[in-house]
């Protein structure tokens, strides 16, 4: 992590007097630190001055260097200045393998500077940063607030030229952020997530209410919170993050504590590369998401939500705002909703850039205005979560679900899916097929069915040589094991996963030591710091393989990195410590005769460049 010295800057009147009013206003919410950086740094032009640091803390009384702390923590902090638009191209492996190196350098040609510089006109900066979450369009990169995929060098240029024309778009007018549902291949199967998706104005309550919205929480209001948690064990449901825990089950855990006041945190930081399923939800149908939330804290006690939303989805944060407020007026969220005595009011948080507040403890951490580090478990959230008070934590697609598991009963969700893993998922193909999207689909489908049928199969004239199913962390699969079905066991026993169900779909243009090396470039960057195994073995695992990229590797090497992954499963303080393990033991051993052509100093491909360290 690059630590950068605050930059001093003669502050405006105006600037001075709305810094003022942010801390004022921020001093006062629980939870204000993060939000207060993000508006402070919009007051000072995107980024954050000494003096603003400074007032900021003073204001908040915070010490000046523990805000300094938390905010050189988050990629979206700046201490330095940058331009008035800052260009965020992503460089995570789904955009990697579909031409992000390229554009990296097309874009500094064009710009005449490198990455991590400002133009002269102080108009662009240009940054790298990690997955977008809109993986469907890769290669792809954010201007500000704007995402724009499936870019070309001569789209960019078009780009670029209407921002300097001054022709910028205002993100809340656009209807979604990528495409519509649409255009992609529906699977028949009853929709449970996707249902409003594209079907109603998100912005309007009364659209929601007109097919069934919030029936499922005045059905919970009409039972027991404790019929309510057995309800939701019933069904099945485990959570869709990527853990795959029993939902019902970690609900019962905190239902009977005494402690109050508890919490519900709806994870929205959807970092994993390959996952783009929340922002659907949260874009075309964000009172889905709210009901979830209050049957939730009506079944386990709670009082106050948290959304957890990551710093890029922009749009998603708009929309449930709005969501909240009208739901707020209506009295299905606020004091003593539908006239029970039950009270519950939701907060939006803004996340600052990073992948490990993805752990549910780091999340927690950074709603707290703390630096993501995780925290050691146990005790786990549900004991002692958020303020150190029991606390759910649940993603967005397993809280989505919930409410119409109360309204039509376990049985009808445990209907679909499989024995395994219940009920229909927002499955993702990625990567380099023809059609890469989302299908909402019972559990249970092959993965060749998804990537044929719904991705389109890879593309014309290339032939399918690996998937890598669930997420980053995940092993690679050949074509042998695309007839597996998808759900968690089944996956887990051809050493791939479920995760948030992505499939990284990868051609035979592709060396897998480079995707591999774009991996451990990924986590190494992505690491908190926190605990010794997951900072040096990363970064250590990464200049191994740029070795073997660069052909000056041997077969001690590659043994000494696996037994360097399995010591950070075994002692890395989160899953983020342990997930190269996987994807590396998969590849040596499925991919040998490419590791093996690498040692000799030969990528077959001719993808892999000279310098060691490069990316």
């Amino acid at each position: 992590m690059e630590i950068k010295s605050p930059v001093s800057a003669t502050l405006s009147p105006e600037q001075l007097a709305a810094i003022q009013d942010a801390v004022s206003h921020y001093r006062a919410v629980k939870g204000g630190v993060m939000p207060a950086l993000h508006t402070v740094q919009g007051i000072c032009g995107n980024w954050l001055p000494l003096e603003a640091l400074k007032l900021l803390a003073e204001g908040m009384d915070i010490p000046y260097p523990y805000l300094y702390g938390v905010m050189s923590f988050y990629t979206m902090f700046s201490p330095t200045p940058r331009g008035k638009y800052i260009i965020r191209l992503c460089e995570s492996p789904p955009c990697h393998i579909m031409g992000a190196v390229n554009l990296a350098e097309m874009l500094q040609t064009e710009l005449g500077i490198k990455v991590g510089e400002t133009t002269a006109d102080g108009l662009f900066t240009l940054e790298h940063t990690a997955c977008l979450g809109v993986c469907e369009v890769s290669p792809a990169m954010q201007i500000n607030e704007v995402v724009f995929g499936r870019l070309t060098p001569e789209r960019v240029k078009n780009i670029l030229s209407d921002y300097r024309a001054g022709k910028a778009v205002d993100y809340r007018t656009l209807p979604r952020t990528t495409n519509p549902l649409s255009d992609y291949l529906a699977s028949g199967d009853e929709l449970v997530l996707l249902a409003n998706v594209d079907q109603i104005d998100p912005l309007s309550l009364d659209a929601y209410l007109e097919r069934g919205g919030y029936d499922g929480l005045k059905k919970a209001l009409s039972l027991t919170p404790e019929e309510v948690v057995n309800t939701v064990k019933d069904s099945g449901l485990r959570g869709r993050g990527g853990a795959g825990f029993p939902t019902g089950l970690k609900w019962s855990f905190t239902r009977p504590s005494p402690i109050t006041p508890k919490y519900i945190v709806c994870n929205a930081d959807e970092g994993e590369p390959g996952t783009i399923k929340d922002r659907y939800i949260m874009e075309g149908d964000p009172h889905r998401v709210l009901e979830g939330m209050a049957i939730a804290g009506y079944a386990v006690g709670a009082s106050v939500g948290y959304i957890y939303c990551r710093g890029e989805y922009y749009l998603s944060m708009y929309r449930l705002n709005k969501a909240i407020e009208a739901a707020t007026a209506l009295n299905l969220l606020g004091d003593n909703i539908q006239g029970t005595d039950f009270s519950f009011k939701i907060q939006v948080q803004t996340g600052g850039g990073s992948y490990v507040c993805g752990e549910e403890t780091a999340l927690i951490e950074s709603i707290q205005g703390e630096r993501g580090n995780p925290r050691v478990k146990p005790p786990f959230p549900g004991q002692v979560g958020v303020w150190y008070k029991p606390t759910i934590v649940n993603n967005v697609e397993s809280l989505s679900n919930v409410p119409a598991i109360l309204v039509n009963g376990p049985d009808w969700y445990k209907s679909k899916g499989t024995e395994d893993t219940k009920g229909t998922k927002i499955l993702q193909v990625v990567g380099q097929v023809k059609r890469p999207g989302v299908v909402e689909a019972n559990l249970g489908m092959p993965l060749r069915e998804l990537i044929d049928k719904y991705g389109g199969g890879v593309r014309d004239g290339r032939t399918f040589k690996a998937c890598q199913p669930g997420g980053a962390s995940v092993g690679f699969i050949l074509d042998e094991h695309l007839d597996t079905p998808i759900e968690h066991a089944a996956l887990a026993k051809i050493q791939g996963g479920l995760g948030s169900g992505t499939m990284l779909v990868m051609d035979d243009t592709v060396c897998v030591i480079d995707v591999v090396k774009c991996l451990l470039y990924f986590f190494q960057h992505e690491s908190c710091g926190f605990c010794l195994p997951c900072r040096r073995g990363t970064r250590v695992l990464y200049e191994m393989i740029c070795k073997v990229a660069a052909g000056t590797g041997t077969q001690a090497d590659l043994d000494r990195m696996l037994t360097l992954a399995q010591t950070m499963v075994d002692s890395a303080n989160c899953a983020l410590g342990w997930s190269p393990y996987s994807f590396l033991k998969t590849t040596m051993e499925r991919f040998k005769d490419e590791y093996d052509a690498h040692l000799a100093g030969n990528c077959p491909l001719g993808v892999c460049k000279a310098e060691e360290h490069s990316h």
